[in-house]
């Protein structure tokens, strides 16, 4: 990491757990100001302490988005999203209205681009709009308690084996992009069980969205162990759940924890900013 210089105090941060297994809300902290380094080390140690932290009553412009993300590294620049907001590529658009189709919401539980050689190790969401009749919420589950559950003959099992993760499954697989002569969608092979690099615990890396099949296995074999894995992560004991607000953020470990958004809200609106931390 490479903190800004210190330009304001260090905040004295309140951290309040959302539940004992996942989730912080933070405050005491106004991220549209340069952050000195300790105040960025302790929201880092919040994150890898809670896998998601969330922030509210923020107001950010675009850069200062940016800025944020850029305390914790180099930004990602998603491959199959082109123009970004405002001409800057890092930033995403999250956007769904009485025009979006079921399938442009994430509402399958899924690690950010877990189709790349490096996915992304942190994503940051700020949410601008929310569907006026409520709804919109997102949810987000533990990957090391999901992990820890299983049994040790299960753990055995799954030591080793490696997954394939397909952009074409999501938005990478856009027919249009492709037609257009964008490069084909990323494809990558990452273990069932990985190894946090900075926590050094062990955690289950496999998704509805991106995971098509495990390569050591049949393809029937396969199937039926994911269709098991993705039962177990829905287990709402893995899980805690976040109602968004105007000038929300939230900020989750990529690498050990999932995500998907509740699209309750149909035909009303809802608009976010997201970047990402590579």
């Amino acid at each position: 990491m490479n903190p800004k210089p210190l330009q304001q105090p260090s905040a004295v941060l309140d951290i309040a757990t959302l539940t004992p297994v996942i989730g912080a809300e933070i405050s005491g902290v106004d991220l549209s100001q340069a952050l000195d380094p300790a105040t960025v080390q302790s929201i880092y140690r919040a994150l890898l302490d809670h896998m998601v932290v969330f922030f509210r009553d923020q107001t950010l412009t675009p850069e200062q988005h940016m800025a944020f993300g850029r305390y914790f590294g180099e930004l990602h620049i998603h491959p199959a999203v082109t123009g970004g907001v405002d001409n800057h590529p890092e930033i995403i658009l999250i956007h769904a209205d009485e025009h979006s189709k079921r399938g442009q919401v994430a509402e399958v539980w899924h690690t950010d681009s877990s189709c790349e050689a490096h996915p992304p190790k942190a994503s940051i969401l700020y949410m601008h709009e929310v569907p006026a009749g409520g709804g919109g919420d997102t949810m987000f589950a533990n990957m090391y308690a999901a992990y820890d559950a299983l049994s040790d003959s299960m753990k055995r099992f799954l030591e080793g084996l490696t997954s394939v993760h397909d952009g074409q499954a999501m938005l990478y697989g856009n027919p249009v992009a492709l037609a257009q002569g964008k490069k084909a969608p990323p494809r990558f092979e990452h273990p069932v069980v990985a190894t946090h690099p900075d926590t050094g615990r062990k955690l289950l890396f496999v998704n509805g969205t991106y995971t098509t099949h495990i390569v050591q296995l049949s393809r029937s074999e396969s199937d039926a162990v994911l269709a098991f894995l993705y039962r177990h992560i829905d287990n709402p004991v893995f899980q805690c759940r976040f109602k968004w607000r105007p000038g929300s953020i939230a900020f989750w470990d990529n690498r050990c924890a999932q995500h998907r958004g509740i699209w309750d809200f149909f035909p009303q609106r809802r608009r976010a900013h997201r970047v990402a931390v590579r």
